[in-house]
């Protein structure tokens, strides 16, 4: 049987209000309240502090803060990562962000979400005390790959990727995946040309 963990990085329904998630957001905020409040220059309390909070981490990552996340671990980058002030990720599954990254203030990515139908978002369940409604809850991965800039203010949604080298424009919300070397703004984001390079990284 599948812990609720499991469930949740399987993109499964899963129970959000489990006692493992509760303890590792706790867990998790303690250290964001840290972290947020260090200054500017202490880099290496604040890289420690990164390495204690998130899954994996490259060399030269930089995190702006305040920033905000929900676990942490799930939460994977590669080498010369800029996340810019201001970032909230939702980390619920895996955000898995490549090398030579840039994300600019105010961006968002969620891979948490909810059924549109509200018979399905809050399910019926048969307790003790008889039928309650239990709100439904599941995650998909997030990927950013390599050589990417997300631009200000942009909100990323659930189970998206973002391709080799693309740019999206700021404000943009993402809503299907951007395929590499494109520029892409809107929303919802479209491409509107393709980015003539090679790949470099």
């Amino acid at each position: 049987m599948k812990t609720e963990m499991e469930k949740c990085l399987a993109g499964e329904w899963y129970d959000c209000h489990n006692q493992v998630f509760l303890d590792l957001k706790t867990q998790t905020h303690k250290l964001l309240i840290k972290y947020n409040s260090l200054p500017y220059e202490d880099k290496e309390e604040k890289h420690s502090l990164l390495k204690k909070m998130l899954g994996s981490i490259g060399m030269k990552v930089s995190v702006a803060s305040p920033f905000i996340c929900d676990y942490g671990c799930n939460i994977h980058t590669q080498d010369n990562v800029t996340v810019n002030t201001g970032c909230t990720f939702v980390d619920c599954n895996k955000i898995t962000i490549g090398s030579n990254v840039l994300i600019a203030p105010n961006v968002q990515l969620y891979t948490a979400t909810h059924p549109i139908d509200l018979d399905e978002r809050l399910a019926p369940v048969e307790t003790e005390d008889g039928i309650k409604r239990v709100r439904r809850t599941y995650a998909l991965p997030i990927t950013i790959e390599d050589g990417c800039w997300i631009g200000g203010g942009v909100i990323i949604l659930p189970g998206i990727t973002i391709g080799y080298g693309s740019v999206i424009g700021a404000g943009s919300a993402v809503t299907k995946d951007i395929p590499a070397n494109s520029l892409a703004v809107g929303n919802p984001c479209k491409v509107i040309r393709q980015i003539n390079q090679t790949k470099k990284l």
